[in-house]
């Protein structure tokens, strides 16, 4: 059983910076690849990073360049680094964990589908 717990949200100006974290209750967390999703109300749960245990990373197509996910495995903590914030990264951003053969069978960012632990969310807000 794994558990997510993900913190660090919160209302910022546009070209604002967040940094969301997420404590990994669970052993042997580092056999799974784990990533950030982002869900507005209305529509489908969109994959914005994500990171393999062998530190490989991939980043939805609107985020790159301005965020970058990152793992603590001595604290096993997952991050991610949000920078030049933008109000369409306004969202409910969940931490995520799944079995790595995800990594194999997606060219990008891994869809929600296969993921199969979440945490409850952290709300990013972004005014312009």
């Amino acid at each position: 059983q794994v558990q997510l717990v993900e913190s660090g949200g919160g209302s910022v100006q546009s070209g604002g910076s967040l940094r969301l974290s997420c404590d990994v209750q669970t052993f042997g967390w580092t056999s799974y690849c784990m990533g950030w999703y982002r869900q507005t109300p209305g529509n489908e749960r969109e994959g914005v990073a994500i990171i393999d245990n062998d530190g490989g990373t991939r980043y939805a197509d609107s985020v790159k360049g301005r965020f970058t996910i990152s793992q603590d495995n001595s604290k096993s903590t997952l991050y991610l680094q949000m920078n030049n914030l933008k109000p369409e990264d306004t969202a409910m951003y969940y931490c995520a964990a799944g079995p790595r053969l995800l990594m194999h069978l997606s060219d990008g960012v891994p869809s929600h589908h296969g993921m199969e632990y979440w945490g409850n969310g952290t709300l990013v807000t972004i005014s312009s």
